[in-house]
């Protein structure tokens, strides 16, 4: 495979590689690095490339299983989800404060989901990956893998609605 033919494939989702990493990583520095080296490791396999059935769920795969090796590395206790891609320049400034408030609350729900479920929540809401999908990245079977998420949605709207309704988490 050429650059330029690979180039063509693989920019199309070199953001959501970034931001998977970033959610798995939370630096924004270290997602960046894991990035560039999951590019690199994509490159050395230019010409296998045409034999994979679906480039971007196995760079994708190629990413989740490079960051969870970081953090083991590091020995990091849990995996963190940041969801900080969302930006409207055209709203008020009390509107932008509600926004923020109710990300980082989002943002601290979330910390308490286990780990599969942040996954899975990350994969098909924020990324919007079909549920097959899914479970080939995570190596789950799909039974289990919209079960997670609906464990995952119904925690996150259950302390959503314990905050609005008495104003804590």
């Amino acid at each position: 495979m050429q650059q330029s033919d690979f180039l063509h494939v693989v920019m199309p989702f070199k953001d959501k590689l970034f931001r998977l990493a970033k959610r798995l990583l939370v630096s924004k520095e270290e997602a960046e690095d894991a990035t560039q080296e999951v590019l690199l490791k994509l490159w050395s396999k230019n010409k296998l490339m045409n034999s994979y059935n679906n480039v971007e769920a196995y760079a994708m795969m190629m990413t989740k299983n490079f960051c969870l090796d970081r953090l083991k590395s590091k020995q990091a206790g849990h995996l963190k989800l940041v969801h900080t891609n969302y930006e409207d320049n055209n709203i008020s400034p009390q509107r932008q404060m509600e926004v923020g408030d109710s990300l980082a609350w989002i943002e601290k729900i979330m910390d308490d989901l286990p780990d599969q479920q942040k996954l899975v929540l990350q994969l098909r809401d924020v990324e919007q990956y079909e549920y097959e999908e899914i479970s080939d990245l995570l190596e789950m079977k799909p039974g289990a893998v919209r079960v997670a998420l609906s464990r995952a949605r119904k925690t996150v709207r259950e302390k959503l609605m314990q905050k609005h309704k008495h104003g804590i988490v």
